[in-house]
């Protein structure tokens, strides 16, 4: 028999009933994306799974850059991402499977066969993002992988094969972490392993070895705008420099002509522009071959019979592929190939065929082949692009303006569709380097902003950048500086001055030296943004090139100057953004690697502590297991998710 409640426990029960009913219920916190354990974030508001729901297919966009052709059949190694890092694939013919040979936790950067019979491959590996990388030999039979070098705090690469194909030779730090010396090795024995030129200086590699495997084509590079061409005798160790004196030149890229008398090189010797020469390293003779081209040749192959060179021409950031008869001396544009930028590429050892990677505004990376024979363009990869329709996003549309000086600078404007009206905000993404140059190539998951929130998506090319004549990359040195950051003012009365861009609501963004520019850009011009994005910047010239890496120190003050010279330590102090910190009234958002070799953790935290002392509100990410940029995909993505809050937050004006 059921028993009656009490009278006073009912009559509670109610209360609580009728309480519960009239007071609102509590708000359901929106769920929220797991943070990676690797990253350290400082102020950042949670992301709502909402965010990632919305823009995760932009995230899933991937690439694939040409590694090597196979020594004897008709198929290449590429690297591209199926998992969180980039690993090297075999594709085996055009549209063919790309199967994975490499499995690391690690980005793999990138591989090159034994080029008798494609027995091994060799590739390099760092921890961590911290570029201290090692030469790693993986047998194809059995997928064995075996360390060849010391696994220390030592840089190691620039591979370059004998022509017997039983020795490779490359550069290495390991020594005293500053010098890059030249070392030789049979990588099936790493005991052979030994150093045939030491050396001073972070910028010197292999080249080439001569025909007869005596000697070895080494280039030094000082600076953007000097390098030197030197030979090393493998019996004797006596080295020479073998380009003339004088001026400072570059020497880009070089190699043997087949009967070992000359050598094939790129440079600007004489011009503003590189060139396609050929140099007597006994005369110092240097005697041109591309002509009519009045942009830079950035690279070249030369077939294995020597029967033909490709080369590559940047004419204003757009590439261009030729080819060389070496007996006729005669060129030719390849037609036919799609409108973009070319990454890297070579000819197959037995076959008069080149296989390329390129990628276009609209399309990532992928890998070609033409073929010089019938003249037929293949293509060998087709990338994945998350579902995101590729003919609706933009082209990349070159622009011009007038700077504070009246020099014209240029750059690219990739504008949202025409669904989006009115004046649209802005983003100013600034390049690194500074020897770099902004080229209208594929925005990845920055074509979320453009294409989904309306946003345009402004590259300049400022004062300092490559591309544009060698006079042109000197005009940002060590005193012309903040010359560079003028651009970038004349840049937003550009914008201003445009009837379909919204002078009033830009953003800044760039990373490394780029990461530089856009702190100084919030120092000088406080009043033209609304925020700016900071990725792996450097904060002060002077703190910079005291923790840089040693390999790097002297090849970056030949860039921005030499901080034990009083005139440019005051230039230093003068100019800095953590100096002038307090100028910075904007929302910052700072992303660091904490294994970053080139700009060290403490030139972002540093500026972090001094804004935030300010009173203007910073975001900061730390990736620990990341360095010069995040290179693994879940911190990546993360990076990404939170710049999409800030710049919806900030720029677009949106409550949290």
């Amino acid at each position: 028999m059921r028993r009656a409640l009490p009278i006073s426990l009912a009559l509670s029960i109610l209360a609580a009933v009728a309480a519960s009913a009239a007071e609102p219920a509590a708000p359901v916190a929106p769920a929220v994306l797991p943070m990676p354990a690797s990253l350290v974030a400082e102020a950042i508001p949670p992301v709502p799974l909402s965010v990632v729901e919305e823009v995760g297919r932009y995230t899933e966009s991937r690439s694939a850059g040409f590694s090597d052709w196979h020594p004897v059949e008709r198929e290449v190694l590429v690297s591209t991402r199926f998992g969180n890092t980039n690993q090297i694939h075999r594709v085996r013919q055009p549209g063919g499977a790309r199967t994975q040979l490499t499995f690391f936790p690690e980005p793999v950067g990138g591989a090159i066969y034994e080029p008798r019979a494609g027995s091994y491959f060799l590739f390099t590996k760092d921890r961590g993002g911290d570029e201290f990388r090692q030469i790693f030999r993986q047998d194809v039979s059995d997928g064995r992988v075996t360390l060849l070098t010391d696994g220390g705090r030592s840089q190691n690469g620039g591979i370059e094969w004998s022509r017997g194909g039983d020795r490779i030779a490359y550069g290495s730090t390991r020594r005293n972490g500053a010098d890059r010396d030249i070392w030789v090795m049979d990588p099936t024995d790493p005991k052979s392993d030994r150093m045939v030129a030491e050396v001073q200086g972070g910028g010197w590699g292999p080249l080439d070895w001569s025909p007869d495997d005596r000697q070895l084509l080494i280039g030094e590079y000082l600076s953007v705008n000097e390098s030197r061409l030197h030979l090393l005798d493998l019996a004797s160790g006596e080295r020479r420099r073998v380009d003339p004196a004088g001026e400072p030149v570059s020497w880009s890229a070089a190699k043997f002509t087949p009967d070992g008398r000359r050598l094939y090189v790129t440079t600007d010797q004489g011009g503003e522009f590189s060139y396609l020469a050929t140099l007597d390293p006994e005369s110092g003779q240097v005697e041109r071959l591309s002509q009519g081209i009045d942009w830079d040749v950035v690279a070249f192959d030369l077939s294995e019979d020597g029967k033909w060179i490709a080369f590559e021409v940047n004419a204003a950031g757009l590439s261009q592929l030729w080819l060389l008869d070496t007996a006729t001396r005669e060129q030719r544009r390849i037609d036919g190939l799609p409108v973009g930028v070319l990454g890297n590429f070579g000819f197959h050892p037995r076959r008069a065929e080149i296989a390329f990677a390129l990628t276009t505004a609209r399309t990532p990376s992928d890998i070609y082949t033409y073929d010089l024979a019938s003249q037929r363009l293949e293509r060998w990869t087709e990338s994945e692009t998350g579902g995101v329709v590729l003919d609706a996003l933009p082209d990349a549309r070159p622009i011009a303006w007038k700077s504070f000086d009246g020099r014209e600078i240029t750059g690219f404007l990739y504008m949202p569709p025409p669904r989006f009206t009115g004046k649209r905000p802005v983003v100013v993404d600034i390049h690194g380097g500074p020897e770099g140059q902004a080229l209208p190539t594929f925005l990845g998951r920055w074509n979320y902003f453009v294409n989904e929130l309306g946003v345009a998506i402004v590259k300049p090319n400022v004062r300092g950048s490559t591309g544009y004549g060698k006079s042109f990359t000197r005009l940002d040195n060590a005193e012309l500086r903040e010359d560079s950051v003028k651009d970038i003012g004349a840049l937003f009365d550009w914008i201003a001055a445009q009837p379909d861009l919204d002078g009033s609501r830009v953003m800044v963004e760039g990373g490394s030296y780029g990461g530089y520019m856009v702190l100084a850009v919030s120092t000088l011009y406080p009043e033209r943004i609304v925020g700016a994005i900071d990725v792996v910047g450097i904060s002060h010239f002077g703190t910079f090139l005291q923790n840089t890496e040693s390999y790097r120190r002297d090849l970056r003050r030949a860039e921005y100057g030499d901080e034990r010279d009083p005139k440019i330590r005051e230039l230093f102090e003068r100019i800095s953004p953590l100096r002038n910190a307090a100028k910075i009234k904007k929302p910052l958002f700072v992303v660091q690697g904490a294994n970053d070799p080139r700009v060290p953790r403490s030139e972002s935290e540093q500026m972090v502590a001094t804004v935030r002392d300010g009173g203007t509100p910073v975001w900061y990410l730390l990736g620990m297991d990341e360095g010069h940029g995040f290179a693994k995909k879940a911190n990546a993505d993360y990076q990404f998710y939170a710049i999409v809050e800030f710049v919806k937050r900030y720029l677009l004006g949106e409550s949290p």
